[in-house]
């Protein structure tokens, strides 16, 4: 019989990311339906790396976030299985990284630069967060800091106060093999990332 005091996985607010949801990434002997790799060397587009922190809001890094990722192709495509054009084998449109298997607790996501989405809608990827405490997960996005022109027209971006769209925008460096963009999340304090509704 159970221990009716005990704690149940309903009861608890986890994480339970490495084994679950990115048991490669932590060693488990597990196949990840998603990792931090969107794109082989075969996929259209310019290669790009994505990589940042989760901060709390004291600034302290979080160390077991788990941050997903959906992004359209390189021509503004979202992958569908039903969609011949977005079902690319070297494109998979989603990723998946646990901040607590890297070093300096970042995730990085290689992928290509998406395309600008229909409906008056910059080059942008989608972003969930989930982490310990939080039972339902949040939304966010990421902008591009050399879209400029595309960013200032985006519709949703557009619908974001101004003094706090910078927290969407992830910064352009020249990264050894690739461009990076440095995006990092805070969930509380002054520079609080914007998230969405879902």
């Amino acid at each position: 019989m159970a221990d009716p005091l005990g704690q149940t996985p309903s009861q608890t607010v986890g994480p339970y990311f490495a084994y679950g949801l990115t048991p490669e990434q932590y060693g488990y002997p597990l196949k990840a339906i998603a990792g931090g790799r969107l794109a082989d060397d075969t996929a259209e587009g310019e290669r790009i790396r994505i990589e940042g922190q989760v901060f709390d809001g004291n600034g302290a890094v979080i160390a077991d976030a788990m941050i997903e990722i959906w992004q359209a192709d390189a021509q503004g495509r979202y992958a569908h299985p039903t969609d011949p054009r977005g079902s690319n084998s070297d494109f998979r449109g989603f990723g998946r990284f646990g901040t607590g298997t890297d070093p300096q607790n970042r995730f990085i996501f290689d992928t290509v630069k998406p395309g600008a989405v229909g409906g008056g809608q910059a080059p942008h990827i989608n972003v969930v967060v989930f982490m310990r405490g939080m039972l339902l997960h949040a939304f966010t996005r990421l902008y591009f800091s050399d879209e400029t022109e595309a960013n200032a027209s985006d519709t949703v971006l557009s619908a974001v106060p101004e003094d706090r769209r910078q927290t969407l925008i992830a910064q352009r460096q020249d990264g050894p093999t690739c461009t990076v963009y440095r995006f990092d999340i805070r969930m509380q304090g002054d520079a609080e990332t914007v998230f969405f509704d879902a």
